[in-house]
């Protein structure tokens, strides 16, 4: 088969579409004709050098793709080739061929694409386990989303507007108008505005990291959760625990692609349970700004480190 490689780390020139061996699906493990496969933040730290792949896992980056079953190992159960699914696995998805394990398969939602399936995965995963999972986010309770206009941010308006949450976001001036279509109660330029001045939040999802640290423990409610899923404003920040503590605050933090199957196993579990019904009915659904083909996968990637994209990226076959 073919598949995007890193050459060596480095900028988006590095990524080669390359023959490279089929992959073979062990126990509880089946093979997918990818349609299509999601770009993540991710794969470009992956492609930088900074974010190798878990222990076992492909090379090749891609965290999320769409396609049919064709052909499965031993234990896969109810699963079967000709099946269109979309699935979570640890890397290898920017490919003709990827292996999933059966924990982190999904069927295609009614009312989305195969090709739009592919954008589902990883935000589902990320944003149900964070928001729901970890922060026990509450009908009525505030939720502030950071990076608004990204693929996580995108879904994670959609997902707590349908759980009856007051959704606050941070994004660019160009994306406001885009992100209110989207449910949001209210969206802030934090190129103009400082967020913390203004917004008190039961629950805060942040990708940032920590630049904006002490601004979002300023933003909790008394019991509030922040919970921190990115670093893209840096890894280090002064911490002030007499303000935490005054409010009875706590602060997460927390990464997908480290964890166990059985881990995600049991969050998509949960994302199937709860927040497929949503997508089935057309409450929720994936936001594609682009669709690039795959072996172009340097230019998604310059597109993805530009952020001026509103929703996901995909990568699509040739």
């Amino acid at each position: 088969m073919r598949a995007i490689t890193i050459e060596q780390p480095g900028g988006p020139e590095v990524l080669r579409w390359t023959e490279v061996p089929d992959p073979v699906p062990g126990q509880d493990e089946v093979l997918i004709e990818v349609h299509a496969a999601g770009v993540n933040r991710a794969d470009v730290l992956q492609r930088q050098g900074f974010y190798p792949p878990p222990e076992g896992a492909p090379p090749y980056p891609g965290m999320e793709v769409s396609g049919r079953i064709v052909g499965a190992g031993a234990g896969t159960h109810h699963w079967h080739a000709g099946q269109e699914v979309c699935a979570l696995i640890p890397g290898g998805g920017y490919a003709e061929l990827a292996v999933a394990h059966v924990g982190q398969l999904l069927p295609v939602p009614r009312n989305v694409t195969l090709e739009d399936a592919a954008a589902l995965p990883e935000v589902a995963a990320t944003v149900f386990s964070n928001v729901v999972d970890v922060a026990g986010i509450k009908p009525g309770e505030t939720l502030l989303v950071h990076g608004g206009g990204s693929g996580i941010g995108t879904f994670a308006v959609q997902l707590g507007k349908a759980l009856g949450a007051h959704v606050v976001t941070t994004a660019r001036k160009t994306k406001h108008d885009a992100l209110t279509a989207l449910g949001a109660d209210r969206v802030i330029d934090y190129t103009a505005e400082d967020f913390s001045a203004t917004v008190k939040a039961d629950v805060i999802l942040d990708i940032i990291g920590g630049a904006y640290l002490g601004a979002n423990v300023k933003a909790l409610n008394e019991g509030g959760r922040l919970v921190v899923i990115g670093m893209q404003g840096g890894r280090k920040a002064e911490l002030d625990l007499a303000a935490l503590l005054a409010k009875r605050g706590s602060v997460f933090a927390t990464a997908l692609r480290s964890r166990s199957i059985a881990q995600k196993t049991a969050i998509i579990r949960g994302v199937r349970e709860e927040v497929w019904p949503l997508i089935d009915e057309g409450l929720i659904g994936p936001v594609v700004d682009s669709r690039v083909p795959l072996p172009d996968a340097a230019e998604a990637h310059r597109l993805m480190e530009s952020s001026g994209h509103f929703g996901k990226i995909i990568l699509t076959r040739p």
